[in-house]
């Protein structure tokens, strides 16, 4: 009979090099929100990926920025924590980077004594010879991690990597219930949708300015029955959000609905409101509430 592998997988990079792509790729289901801005991520996300013989827990971690705000200072502690309980690390590139953005993370990276798989993402937008100077770049870099070119978003290598990482596994048994997929609450995958709808449809600073919160999650048998608030930081963003009538506030409310009826495999109603939090990202009290400083 085969030993029980189990063990903390985190992934880590700079802004928008497809890491919770690759999360969702290994799990199989949309647990972290994708959009083509920087910092869509603000939690450390698990993903758990349960086999016969195996649990692998996945951590989606903040993109690494250098903080210009106390909101930014706390997604860059979900990033250290990755650091500490890893028994894996994944730490991934793009075609044409270069280094972190943080110098003192990318020595931890250099000087960790756990498995580091490096994994050269969206190698289908480049050329061969452009991946073998990259593969170069990196050796000479990092020469103790093994080196992985794959597309997340096009699923090659994915698996390859998947079963690498198996190998690298200790034998543990499971950390959580074999039927789990993840360690956030239903709320937070309610909030996570509506805030990716606002940062595909709103521009500027509005995306980075709000917060979402779920007051009210009901379930019944064929319906589950939702009211979120839409937190701001000034009036004149309230204004934007909503928009004319209401029209933007109601796309949001529409495009989230569907996402979150897949997600969930049942009918959904949705309410939406706007409130005015004014400067939440820089309070320590505001930022504990949404679950950001521990």
């Amino acid at each position: 009979m085969k030993k029980h592998k189990a063990g903390f997988v985190n992934i880590i990079g700079n802004p928008n090099v497809g890491k919770s792509t690759l999360m969702n790729a290994f799990v199989g289901e949309k647990l972290s929100i994708i959009t083509s801005k920087a910092q869509t991520t603000r939690h450390r996300i698990l993903g758990i990926v349960n086999g016969d013989d195996f649990q692998v827990i996945l951590s989606d971690t903040p993109g690494i920025i250098k903080p210009a705000y106390q909101l930014q200072n706390s997604m860059m502690d979900f990033v250290k924590s990755a650091f500490e309980d890893a028994d894996v690390l994944l730490y991934m590139v793009e075609i044409g980077e270069k280094a972190l953005k943080d110098e003192a993370f990318f020595k931890k990276i250099q000087n960790s004594r756990i498995p580091v798989l490096l994994l050269l993402n969206k190698i289908d937008t480049s050329e061969q010879h452009i991946l073998e100077e990259q593969i170069q770049h990196w050796q000479v870099l990092l020469p103790t991690a093994e080196i992985h070119p794959i597309s997340a978003l096009e699923n090659f290598n994915v698996k390859e990597v998947f079963e690498r990482i198996l190998e690298l596994l200790p034998e543990a048994p499971p950390y959580y219930p074999k039927d789990q997929l993840t360690d956030k609450p239903e709320r937070f995958f309610v909030n996570e949708t509506i805030r990716e709808k606002i940062l595909m449809h709103y521009k500027k600073e509005i995306p980075y300015a709000v917060e979402v919160e779920t007051e009210e999650f009901f379930e019944d048998d064929d319906i589950i029955r939702i009211r979120s608030i839409i937190m701001v930081e000034r009036d004149t963003q309230k204004g934007i959000i909503i928009g004319h009538k209401g029209s933007a506030l109601k796309r949001v409310g529409v495009e989230a609905r569907k996402d979150l009826e897949k997600f969930f495999s049942k009918q959904v109603h949705i309410e939406l409101y706007v409130k005015v939090n004014k400067n939440w990202r820089s309070n320590s009290r505001q930022l504990k509430r949404f679950g950001y400083n521990n």
